[in-house]
């Protein structure tokens, strides 16, 4: 899973939740000055033809930096480099207002007057608009509680990260950046209190676990926060700029942290304990606790997935594909392990503690292997790989005990960081063997990195579709690899095919479990229940992925439809083609256009198989 919350890339609901940033008249101290030219104007509208088309994409550009500052950072527009996100009522709503005059301003424009590839583009973005302003009758900023890397600590602790430093400018934009972190606590209180108001509060268990996390991380000292932990505190040799300046500028980090974000992190801790907590949802903790929840829930539906499906054709879907996977598991078991049925085999991989990691060096370890040997195995079935680099790194200890397996995050668009594939380590007891190297292809090669960063490096093609884009593709994608990897020889014996066979089915059970949740009233305790019935994921994950579930509604939906339109793709391009059928070429075509929309990657396809078969 890319993370932008977690998966950076996931800026469209970044923007749903309220994580807006304040567009006000404030001087910047960046390298740039708001309302000077994004250095990225050009790959803002490269490839656009139509003139009208130009100014709306350029124009959608300049929203979604402004409006993302800290996104903005990480691609080299530095103009907002001293501003944080802003998530007041007033804000949400002139971002709204200006999302809806970019989206009606495409509806001014005929497709049927724009070339081949400008039409794509306008579909892109137009049905990007259209989702994102679907979104907004959920209110997210009014109930969502989370903890780990998706929380308001998490956000700030990786802003010490992600915002790069390299001149002592950078280092003051950064301190100033954190010093309106209590600006965007307050902002969540003030709105968590809205929604209250409004019949809308999150889950008493959500609320705990936050509540958790921010207990640990207050006991433990501010000199232990990765917010006090920049990387140029660190460097060794002469201060680089200038005698005592980083000295100074560190010093200025710790009181920002100890005088202003710790009396606010306490505030906010105080008010999910005191004031949340006692009116939190004990039972129906999805969607279908909250007002407007049928309709959000097809929001998001319509927003990750891109299909006309309903929550009931979802759930029919994950049944029909558990029963396969109960059946492969089973057979695979009876083989590998010498079990017999479903139930035994399960209980096998989740309890034998032979098949599980002992310490997290071996975790890591194992995780590099895997990188390593898929890094080898890729040019077979591709004809042009990224030239960006991806490296493994260990989630960070103030969000492993509430997150998930393992994430991606994808390269910075100005070079100056890699790829990244994190690996939870905590509890290594709990972290099976026979999973990571199914987990691995997923979130790196030839999953999430390849298909991130190959988008990044596409040619003329305007930046928003080379840097976001739709769930059910990347998701799908990287779901897709966990079978091209068998196909490559990757995995290292058939007790790891029962990883991807587990996996398989453990997305498979996202689709029963999310609509059970959001949309049939399930509760936390039957979506786990149906997970440990199907799935060989140990009780702790289960119980974080069932939280993300109830956290992120319908982002878990779309891995699966995702990947099995891809398959279909593939087999109906193979079926047409027969012998002229290139499995580079079809990657390529994959690969080739950006994230897009699933019934845009068919309509991609398609005309290639047409190409391809003259």
């Amino acid at each position: 899973m890319p993370m932008s919350r977690r998966r950076i890339v996931a800026l469209a609901l970044a923007l749903a939740l309220g994580h807006v940033a304040s567009c006000g008249p404030t001087k910047g101290t960046g390298v740039n000055e708001p309302g000077a030219t994004s250095p990225l104007a050009a790959d803002a509208v490269a490839g656009i033809s139509d003139k009208a088309l130009k100014t709306i994409v350029a124009a959608h550009w300049e929203f979604m930096m402004r409006w993302a500052p800290t996104w903005a950072t990480t691609l080299g527009d530095h103009r907002y480099d001293d501003k944080l996100a802003r998530r007041d009522v007033a804000s949400i709503a002139k971002l709204e207002a200006e999302r809806a005059e970019l989206h009606a301003a495409l509806d001014r424009i005929y497709p049927s007057r724009l070339d081949a590839r400008d039409r794509v583009t306008h579909a892109l973005l137009r049905e990007r608009l259209a989702t994102e302003m679907g979104l907004e009758r959920c209110k997210f900023h009014e109930w969502t509680v989370d903890s780990g890397g998706g929380s308001v600590f998490g956000e700030l602790s990786y802003l010490v990260e992600s915002h790069t430093v390299k001149t002592a400018a950078d280092a003051r934009n950064l301190i100033t950046r954190l010093g309106q972190g209590p600006e965007l606590v307050d902002d969540t209180i003030a709105n968590l209190r809205l929604g209250l108001a409004h019949g809308r509060v999150a889950s008493a268990e959500k609320i705990r676990r936050a509540i958790d996390q921010l207990d640990g991380e207050l006991e433990k000292g501010v000199d232990a926060w990765a917010m006090m932990q920049p990387a140029w505190a660190t460097v060794s040799g002469e201060d680089p700029w200038g005698e005592g300046t980083r000295d100074r500028a560190y010093a200025e980090l710790r009181d920002v942290v100890t005088t202003k974000l710790v009396p606010a992190f306490v505030r906010y801790r105080d008010f999910l304990r005191d004031e949340l907590k006692p009116k939190a949802r004990t039972d129906k903790e999805g969607l279908a606790g909250l007002p407007d929840g049928e309709s959000c829930y097809r929001a998001t539906i319509a927003s990750h997935v891109g299909l006309p499906l309903s929550p009931q054709e979802l759930h029919q879907l994950g049944l029909d594909e558990i029963a396969r996977t109960d059946a492969e598991l089973a057979a695979l078991g009876e083989r590998v392990l010498g079990t017999k049925g479903l139930a035994a085999t399960i209980a096998k991989l989740r309890d034998d503690k032979s098949l599980y990691f002992t310490s997290r060096e071996e975790i890591l370890a194992t995780a590099q292997r895997a990188l390593d040997r898929a890094k080898a195995a890729t040019p077979k079935v591709f004809s042009s790989l990224p030239k960006t680099d991806c490296i493994m790194r260990e989630i960070p200890e103030y969000e492993a005990p509430y997150t998930t397996i393992a994430y991606y995050r994808q390269p910075h668009y100005d070079g100056s960081k890699p790829g990244e594939y994190f690996v939870n380590t905590y509890k290594p007891e709990t972290r099976p063997r026979f999973e990571l190297e199914a987990l691995t292809w997923h979130e790196s090669i030839p999953g999430h990195h390849t298909q991130i960063a190959l988008s990044q490096e596409l040619g003329a093609m305007p930046a928003f579709r080379k840097l976001d884009g739709s769930t059910a593709y990347v998701e799908g994608w990287a779901l897709y690899t966990e079978r091209l990897a068998d196909e490559l020889g990757l995995y290292t014996a058939d007790l790891d095919r029962i990883g991807k066979v587990s996996y398989d089915a453990w997305r498979a059970s996202r689709l029963v479990v999310d609509t059970g949740l959001h949309a049939m009233g399930w509760s936390r305790a039957q979506a786990e229940e149906f997970m440990r019935t199907h799935t060989a994921l140990t009780e702790v994950n289960i119980s974080n992925e069932v939280d993300r579930y109830i956290g992120w509604p319908g982002q878990a939906l779309a891995y699966k439809v995702g990947q099995l339109e891809m398959f279909k793709l593939r087999a109906e391009a193979q079926q047409k083609l027969g012998a002229k059928f290139d499995l580079k070429g079809f990657h390529a075509t994959v690969l080739g256009a950006g994230a897009v929309t699933l019934p845009v990657l068919r309509q991609l396809v398609v005309a290639w198989i047409s190409d391809a078969s003259r």
